[in-house]
C-alpha cells in the first residue's frame, strides 16, 4: 500500500512539474505573440488598444477620426488620404491625381509595428519603416512591408513582390495565411536593431537582418542598389504608401522598445 502510495505521489509530483514548466514557457512568449488579428479585434474598439495592450505599451497612430500624429511626404501636394468610417482610406486613382505618401510626424528606433489592412482587387500598397527625406520618394529610404493583391494584381509578380514580402529584397513564407484583397488582414512589423521581423495574421513569415552579407548581396541585385541610404538609417518614420490604387488602414498600433 505505502508502495502504491508513493507511485502516486511521484506521477502527481511529475504532471504538476510539466503543468508548471508549461506554464512558464507560454509566460515568457513576448506580448506580440498576444496580439490580435483583424478577426479577434472586432471585439474591442477600433483604433484603441485594450487596456491589456496599453499597459504592455502599446499606443495607437491613428485615432480613427483625424490624420493627427501624419503629414504628407515632403509636404507635396495631395488629395487621396481621407478618413472614412473609422478607417485611414487612399482614394483611387481614378477619383485623386495629387498622389503622395503619409508619413508619422514621429520618428521610431526600436518598435513592434502593428496594422490591419484591406487592399481593393488588382491593387498594390505597402507600409516602409525607418524612412527619412534624404530621396524625393521614401521608398528610397525605408524598406516595405509590401500589401499587394497576391492573385488578382494584373502585371506577373516576383515572390519578392507579393504581400508581406520585403519588397524586391527578401520574400515571405509561400505559405502564408493571407486573405484576398477587399477582405482585412493583420500585419506586424518588429525592429530591433538591424533584425527584422514581418508578422501576417499572427504568423511570422519572414526575417531578415540589415546589412547582413546575405542583405547585401540582395540589395545589389535590387533596384535599392541605387539608393545608397537604403535601409541604412536607425531611425525614421512610419510610411504608408500612395501606390495610385485603393486601400484602407485601421488599428495602426506601435509599442516602442529599447
Amino acid at each position: 500500500m505505502a508502495q502504491k502510495y508513493m507511485l502516486l505521489v511521484i506521477l502527481f509530483t511529475t504532471a504538476m512539474a510539466c503543468k508548471t514548466k508549461h506554464e512558464e514557457t507560454k509566460s515568457a512568449d513576448s506580448t506580440t505573440m498576444q496580439a490580435p488579428t483583424a478577426d479577434t479585434a472586432a471585439t474591442q474598439p477600433l483604433n484603441h488598444p485594450t487596456p491589456q495592450q496599453s499597459m504592455d505599451g502599446w499606443v495607437s497612430l491613428f485615432d480613427g477620426k483625424t490624420l493627427n500624429g501624419w503629414e504628407i511626404y515632403k509636404k507635396k501636394e495631395n488629395d487621396t488620404w481621407e478618413v472614412v468610417g473609422n478607417d485611414l482610406h487612399c482614394k483611387p486613382n481614378a477619383v485623386a491625381k495629387k498622389r503622395s505618401d503619409l508619413r508619422t510626424t514621429a520618428e521610431y528606433e526600436n518598435f513592434e509595428l502593428m496594422f490591419d489592412f484591406k487592399i481593393a482587387p488588382k491593387a498594390n500598397s505597402g507600409i516602409m519603416f525607418r524612412v527619412t527625406e534624404q530621396y524625393d520618394q521614401p521608398y528610397g529610404s525605408g524598406p516595405e512591408y509590401q500589401i499587394i493583391d497576391d492573385t488578382g494584381y494584373p502585371e506577373k509578380l516576383k515572390d519578392v513582390q507579393l504581400t508581406a514580402a520585403n519588397y524586391d529584397m527578401q520574400i515571405a513564407d509561400p505559405n502564408k495565411s493571407l486573405k484576398p484583397a477587399g477582405e482585412w488582414n493583420t500585419g506586424l512589423i518588429i525592429a530591433k536593431g538591424k533584425h527584422i521581423e514581418h508578422w501576417l495574421n499572427g504568423a511570422k513569415v519572414l526575417e531578415y537582418d540589415i546589412n547582413s552579407p546575405e542583405w547585401t548581396k540582395q540589395k545589389t541585385a535590387s533596384k535599392w542598389k541605387e539608393f545608397p541610404g537604403y535601409g541604412m538609417s536607425p531611425k525614421g518614420h512610419i510610411d504608408l504608401q500612395d501606390h495610385g490604387d485603393e486601400v484602407w488602414f485601421r488599428n495602426i498600433f506601435i509599442k516602442q522598445n529599447d
